[in-house]
């Protein structure tokens, strides 16, 4: 029963389930036929757009072509109106810009320019479209006259704008380096920013548009005269301003100097030339004096005036190297801003010319008087050429630098001045030593007293000049091979190629040998001079003065250094000679002793009447020892020895020897009767006669 419940249950689910789909078939089929319905009435809709839409641009596809034809017509015309226009403003260019080319650009060089630029282009479009036309001509005879002007332009900045560098100026420059701080460097503005401007921008259109370079011919020339002027008056500045009291700085620099702790302690040129003055007038008194055989002193005074113009060609000639050096930099950093790149070596090569060889005619010139003073024996005049070539090879990297890509002749200059100079001095040297050596023996040019002979004192004054420039004296020598001369073995690697490779090492021995020869020379002529005095113990005053003048002179200078190298312990040499002549000396002095010596005394017994024999022995040992005392007090009073240790070692010596002798002679003879006349022949006592010695090389007592 429950069975048949359960599928009756089954059977009516089932049936409402079966109505449901039933009814949502229904619904859909609805559905479906609506959406049919829209569709066809969608489809109806778009046919009838599409074909009002083909309608439509069959009418306004015509229309458009026709507008777009319109439009190309109405940019043709516009571009033929603008050609049209650009083409008759060419015709009216010269019009247009021939009042401002011909009144020159000067003043509104911006627009001068401009309106070149516009004559350029009409130039081009002749050219181009019709060359026969005569607007051509007049825009070309209108672009060669703007070049002109703008060629007259740049020469007239130039010109009105180039002035000479003022000498103090100059001054400043060149101390710069040596005195100031770097951040008080001395700046140096040839041209004012505004005209250095003006003079690129002409520059640049004349190479560019103007096709020409004869503006920089123009520009080399003036500048050229500019910095001739500025060196020219940098010497005059020193010709009216020189004084004896050196270097000539300006106001500024003076301040600076006072204020501002320098890098580092400079000798100026003018210092050295000061400290050989001394030299070169005893030095030409000397060459006048002892190789002449006349007495040239007076010709010292007048010629005085001359040195001290001598003095300030020198020092003017060494800062107006150093002045070309500053200013031949500046010139080429200016030259580097106006001059194409392609162009400045060859401009700058030019600008430099005539500055540059004033200043070797200059050198040469000094060369050239050293020669001749040579020549005539005057030496001091290779004291000349030391602080100059000294400068010149401090300054030849420094020159070497500026000239850097100039011609190889402007290159080596200073090469061929500096081995004149060399050469020169070299030929001095020699010269000179040989002179020491050959200065002839005259009677009357020896000293009376004899004290230290000007050959002497000249020779040394002349070594310690070298001192200030050794390495210059050195090259001086090299330069002439000279070490076979002095005996010094060349090793390749010291020697190389030319002087300037010599190690300091050699440069050392090479003058340390030089210096020994002058002194032996000094040595065997002394010698010789000492044999004119017919008293020999007045020659051994002489040479025993003129060997401890040069041992004093050595040792206070760095010369004893120097000679040291090539002679081990020169001092200990010249106290062995000291020694010798003062062992000569003392033997004039035997006439005095010997007389009263022991073994001349004569013998007899105390308290026994003397014999006359024995009595007059000693009357004659007493005179002797008098009239030689007397004697040879009164010849030696009047010799020199001007050095106070020498004078008082000597006096010393005699003192022992004499006196300790006369001592024992007197108080052993004193008393006894030789002679009723005792005070003429017991004239001194001991004491006396060593006052009597005391006043030995004492011409005031």
């Amino acid at each position: 029963m429950i069975l048949i419940e359960d599928a009756s249950a089954r059977k009516r689910d089932i049936e409402e389930k079966l109505r449901q789909e039933q009814e949502t078939l229904l619904f859909m089929r609805e559905s479906l036929e609506k959406s049919d319905q829209l569709t066809k009435n969608m489809v109806s809709i778009l046919s009838s757009f599409e074909s009002r839409l083909m309608q439509l641009e069959n009418s306004i596809i015509p229309v458009h072509k026709q507008t777009e034809n319109l439009q190309r017509l109405q940019d043709n015309v516009d571009k033929t109106l603008s050609c049209l226009d650009h083409v008759i403003s060419y015709y009216h260019v010269a019009k247009d810009t021939e009042k401002i080319i011909k009144e020159g650009p000067a003043g509104r060089l911006e627009e001068y320019l401009n309106c070149m630029a516009r004559i350029q282009k009409a130039v081009e479009y002749f050219q181009d479209n019709n060359p026969d036309s005569p607007e051509l001509n007049r825009v070309k005879l209108l672009f060669e006259k703007g070049k002109e002007s703008l060629e007259s332009e740049f020469r007239n900045l130039l010109t009105r704008n180039s002035k000479a560098v003022p000498p103090v100026v100059i001054l400043d420059l060149v101390a710069g380096d040596d005195e100031i701080e770097t951040a008080d460097e001395v700046s140096l503005e040839h041209l004012p920013e505004n005209i250095l401007q003006d003079l690129i921008c002409i520059s640049m259109w004349l190479v560019e548009y103007g096709r020409n370079q004869d503006f920089m011919n123009v520009y080399y020339q003036i500048r050229s005269n500019q910095l001739d002027r500025s060196i020219k008056g940098l010497k005059e500045h020193f010709r009216k301003n020189s004084s004896s009291s050196g270097v000539l700085y300006s106001p500024a620099i003076q301040n600076k100097k006072n204020n501002t702790p320098s890098k580092k302690a400079i000798k100026r040129p003018g210092q050295y030339l000061r400290t050989i003055r001394k030299a070169q007038k005893l030095l030409k008194q000397y060459s006048q004096h002892g190789l002449d055989g006349k007495k040239g002193v007076s010709n010292l005074t007048p010629a005085e005036g001359k040195e001290d113009m001598l003095d300030s060609e020198i020092d003017s000639y060494i800062h107006c190297i150093s002045a070309f050096i500053k200013l031949a930099q500046s010139e080429y950093q200016l030259l580097t801003e106006i001059i194409p790149e392609h162009h400045q070596k060859r401009t700058f090569d030019s600008l430099i010319q005539e500055a540059l060889d004033g200043l070797m005619v200059e050198g040469e010139s000094i060369v050239s008087t050293a020669r001749r003073a040579i020549m005539r024996h005057d030496y001091s005049a290779v004291l000349t050429i030391f602080p100059i070539l000294k400068h010149l090879k401090q300054m030849k990297q420094e020159f070497d630098q500026v000239l850097q890509g100039t011609a190889a002749g402007t290159k080596n200059k200073l090469p061929v001045l500096i081995t004149s100079m060399e050469t020169t001095g070299a030929k001095a040297l020699e010269e000179f030593a040989d002179s020491i050596k050959n200065d002839p023996d005259k009677e009357y040019n020896m000293p009376k007293d004899g004290t230290v002979h000007e050959l002497t004192s000249n020779a040394i004054l002349f070594l310690q000049q070298l001192l200030d420039f050794q390495e210059t004296a050195s090259a001086m020598l090299a330069s002439q091979v000279l070490g076979d001369t002095y005996n010094i073995p060349l090793d390749p690697r010291e020697t190389g190629s030319s002087s300037s490779n010599y190690n300091s090492e050699f440069s050392r021995r090479l003058l340390s040998n030089y210096i020994c020869k002058i002194l032996g020379n000094l040595q065997l002529n002394l010698h010789s001079k000492a044999k004119v005095y017919e008293d020999t113990a007045l020659g051994a005053v002489f040479l025993l003065n003129n060997f401890n003048y040069i041992l004093k002179s050595l040792e206070k200078s760095e010369l004893i250094q120097l000679v040291a190298v090539t002679l081990k312990h020169p001092d200990k040499t010249y106290k062995g000679h000291i020694e010798e002549q003062l062992q000569i000396y003392q033997r004039s002095w035997f006439k005095v002793t010997t007389p009263i010596t022991e073994s001349n005394m004569p013998t007899f017994q105390p308290g026994t009447k003397l014999k006359d024999k024995e009595r007059q022995a000693i009357k004659d040992r007493f005179k002797a020892f008098n009239d030689g005392l007397e004697e040879l007090c009164k010849i030696q009073k009047s010799w020199a020895i001007p050095d106070k240790e020498q004078r008082n070692k000597i006096r010393r010596a005699q003192k022992e020897n004499v006196t300790g002798a006369y001592r024992v002679f007197w108080q052993r003879y004193s008393n006894v009767p030789f002679t009723k006349n005792t005070e003429k022949y017991i004239k001194y006592r001991v004491e006396q006669v060593e006052e009597m010695i005391e006043k030995l090389f004492d011409t005031s007592a």
